[in-house]
Parts: C-alpha cells; sequence; structure tokens
C-alpha cells in the first residue's frame, strides 16, 4: 500500500497562478469504476481499446484483494480526477534493490501541460526513494514524443538496448502446458 509521504494530498507541483496544482490521493476500492474509466481512456489514446478486457470485478480483485498486484494513485483538481498513475514494486537483480515499475500514467488531454504528469512522477519518485529503492521505470510507446519528450525532459534516459519481449494469451497457456 502506498506509505504516507509528505501529506498525502498535498500539492507536489506548483502548476502556475491561473492552474490549480493537482493533489495527490490514493485509490480506494470505492474507486474501482473510475480506475477502469481512466484505463478505457488511456487505452483509447494509445489506439489498444480493443485490448482492455479488464472488468470491475477483475479490478478490484487484482488491486484490492488479499494479495494486491500494484497500486493507484490519482492526480485530482478540487473534485475532479484529472489523471492516474499504476504502479507495482519490481525488483533488481543487479543492483539487489527493490524499484518500483509505472505500469501506466495518464492525464486527461484537457489537462495536460498543466503540470499533472510531474505531479504523478515526482510524488513517485519520492515513494521509491522513502521506500529503499534502486529505481523507478517504464516503457513508452515508440510512437508517443510527446510522452518522450516530456520523460527526456525530466531526465529520463531511454533503455534503447532492451527489447521487450511478451508473452499473452494462447502462447502464454501453451507455455505454461507443453503437453496441452
Amino acid at each position: 500500500m502506498i506509505d504516507s509521504l509528505a501529506a498525502v494530498g498535498a500539492p507536489a507541483y506548483n502548476a502556475g497562478p491561473m492552474r490549480p496544482p493537482a493533489e495527490i490521493e490514493p485509490a480506494t476500492e470505492k474507486d474501482v469504476p473510475d480506475i477502469l474509466a481512466m484505463i478505457r481512456d488511456l487505452a483509447e489514446y494509445e489506439k489498444l481499446a480493443d485490448q482492455v478486457t479488464a472488468t470491475e470485478d477483475v479490478l478490484r480483485a487484482s488491486l484490492f484483494g488479499d494479495s494486491p498486484a500494484a497500486e493507484v494513485i490519482f492526480a485530482r483538481v478540487g473534485e475532479e480526477r484529472v489523471g492516474f498513475a499504476v504502479f507495482f514494486e519490481s525488483f533488481s537483480t543487479f543492483l539487489g534493490q527493490r524499484g518500483l515499475y509505472l505500469e501506466d500514467l495518464f492525464v486527461k488531454p484537457e489537462h495536460r501541460g498543466c503540470g499533472h504528469g510531474r505531479t504523478l512522477l515526482t510524488y513517485l519518485a519520492r515513494l521509491a526513494v522513502e521506500r529503499g529503492c534502486g529505481r523507478l521505470e517504464w516503457a513508452v510507446l515508440n510512437w508517443n514524443t510527446p510522452a518522450i519528450g516530456f520523460y527526456k525532459g525530466l531526465g529520463a534516459v531511454p533503455q534503447d538496448q532492451w527489447t521487450v519481449y511478451r508473452l499473452t494469451g494462447d502462447r502464454l497457456r501453451r507455455l505454461a502446458d507443453p503437453q496441452g
């Protein structure tokens, strides 16, 4: 679960006098509908909406069940949730330390450019440091040049020497049961 940092809800970034800063709030089980809505919005932006199979029940069990697989935070301005981040702990054998892996970061299009993405990442960086993590990492789609520019502007370095591989669906099941 999310540790108590400076004050949950305290602004992490001042977006300027005309734009109120986002506050960070950890998601709770009652937020599952909003989490799923953000996932769908992100998938639409990434042109991957057809790949979303998550349901509220699956998210509830995965995020708030006996063994939560990930954590979720929202960026909120006033009463409106303007973005979210989904993350989980990882481990680096080379560092011998845990890390945080950012699975998804999304800010609603009408709220981009206001510092809310930076607020979310700043919060995660602080959380990683507080938890003794050796790194915070994530993947970005190659075509998403606005995100790539944003991440590089924060000082993030692409790991171009690595290629991500994935097994899903039938291919995953075939490897899990070569006899079947």
